[in-house]
């Protein structure tokens, strides 16, 4: 399983492999779900509230972003589709 830096950094695949951003990563990597989203870094909260599992994470993150957006969102919208982000099951990550 991926570091929770590495999965929130993840930039797209390589085969087996997760590819990451790591300037972002080094930048911004230690900051908390609700820091992240506070600083309008909606992929990467959103990122990380996906890795924590934990629902208050991801409540947060929506409405962090419905003020930013000026939307009303739910759940049940398709934040995956939105922020490109999706739970994959790989082991190694390529670190740029």
């Amino acid at each position: 399983m991926l570091s929770r830096a590495d999965f929130i950094f993840t930039i797209g695949y390589d085969g087996p492999a997760a590819v990451v951003d790591g300037q972002a990563k080094r930048k911004y990597g230690s900051l908390s779900t609700k820091e992240l989203a506070e600083m309008g870094l909606f992929r990467a909260a959103y990122s990380s509230a996906i890795y924590s599992k934990d629902p208050a994470e991801l409540d947060y993150v929506i409405s962090a972003y419905n003020r930013a957006a000026n939307t009303s969102y739910d759940r049940t919208f398709p934040f995956d589709r939105l922020f490109g982000v999706f739970s994959v099951d790989v082991n190694k990550a390529i670190v740029l």
